[in-house]
């Protein structure tokens, strides 16, 4: 299928691109390498997670500082309508002699308490010009006038590219310089992991797992596609709803992506067989291998998509819900790697993801399927 939402603009971007598992594996280093610096006296420095809009940054930060015990505070700088959004705004108070003074008072989004945290400036770009120039000292310093972040906080930071149809306030090289920078991109195997944790419907797991080139566009986002699977989740039968489908899909994605949704349906590809249907069956043959082949193989014609989005969605299946399978879910995973139409190099990858899984390295013991990769490779 012809992708139909090539990019139209030179985005700028800084640092590395690369897909979200890789992000978190960077925001692990250098906060480590930050709490060092911080026993010797020397400055943190934050990082800036750059990117397309919709395609969960924000997200990402909240499951990182989720999953690694850390306390955080969320603010959108776009917000901001003058400087005591961000400094404070300005108190008559008495100084330890007595004296009238005036005093900024920390707005009440800043943290308090010392702890391992995170502050995410959310969008920092979106926000006006002279919000920038404050945030530029905070992120140098980890202060402003008025207030200091609590000992054992650091600085996350998500911004839009630059050089497009984005609606952002350039940084210059002196706040630039101030921060470390990767670029987010979106990647189909890490969305469909994330959208199996979420409970995605999985006929819309199926459809970005098939069709990966209609997912990234102006209005098809990550974000997007999860705003239609929602809508259209209660629809049990999308043949019979393709109007409604249809006006849900035109209401927030693009017309090239609503157009291979209905074509995904109309293919009967949303009733593609599920992961537990697979792991559960009693009868695999029958319940499994035939339909599967029914679908996967028309003519003369082997649908490498089909078996690529299956063997996907089956290992996050298994991952994502710490499957530990019993002895007759164990044939049952082993007889599908065993599939005899199953081309080898999705084969040999579906294996590598279930070794990495401590509950399913058993399956790969297995002398036929060690046999059968072996003389294929």
């Amino acid at each position: 299928m012809a992708n139909n939402n090539k990019p139209k603009h030179n985005y700028i971007f800084y640092g590395t691109r690369t897909n979200a598992s890789e992000v978190e594996k960077m925001l692990a280093h250098v906060f480590q390498s930050n709490e060092t610096a911080i026993s010797k006296g020397l400055k943190q420095t934050p990082v800036c997670i750059w990117g397309r809009h919709g395609i969960g940054k924000t997200d990402l930060v909240e499951k990182f500082a989720i999953e690694n015990g850390y306390k955080w505070e969320y603010i959108a700088p776009a917000q901001f309508e003058e400087m005591g959004d961000l400094v404070g705004m300005p108190q008559v108070t008495k100084d330890e002699e007595g004296n009238t003074i005036t005093r900024f008072m920390p707005p009440s989004w800043v943290p308090t308490e010392e702890a391992k945290g995170i502050l995410l400036i959310d969008d920092v770009n979106r926000a006006d010009d002279r919000i920038l120039r404050g945030i530029m000292q905070l992120i140098q310093n980890y202060e402003l006038v008025s207030w200091s972040l609590p000992k054992g906080w650091q600085i996350i930071l998500t911004a839009n590219p630059d050089g497009g149809d984005y609606s952002v306030t350039p940084m210059d090289d002196a706040m630039l310089t101030r921060m470390m920078h990767v670029t987010m991109e979106f990647d189909v195997k890490e969305w469909a992991k994330w959208a199996e944790r979420k409970n995605i419907d999985q006929r819309g797991i199926n459809f970005v797992l098939t069709y990966p080139e209609v997912v990234t566009g102006d209005r098809t986002t990550p974000r997007t596609l999860t705003q239609f699977f929602n809508a259209i989740a209660s629809i049990k039968d999308l043949e019979k709803e393709l109007g409604l489908v249809q006006l849900l899909g035109d209401s927030c994605l693009d017309t090239s992506t609503v157009t291979a949704f209905i074509n995904f349906v109309n293919s009967n590809l949303n009733k593609l067989i599920a992961p537990e249907e697979i792991v559960n069956a009693k009868d695999f043959k029958a319940q499994v291998f035939e339909p599967l082949k029914t679908m996967a193989q028309r003519g003369s014609t082997l649908r490498v998509d089909i078996l690529a989005t299956l063997c996907t969605r089956l290992v996050n299946y298994l991952v994502v819900n710490n499957i530990k399978p019993d002895k007759e879910q164990i044939q049952n995973i082993k007889s599908f790697i065993k599939i005899d139409f199953l081309p080898n190099d999705i084969r040999l990858a579906m294996a590598q993801d279930i070794v990495s899984s401590s509950n399913l390295k058993l399956i790969m013991a297995d002398p036929e399927i060690g046999k059968l990769l072996l003389n294929r490779m």
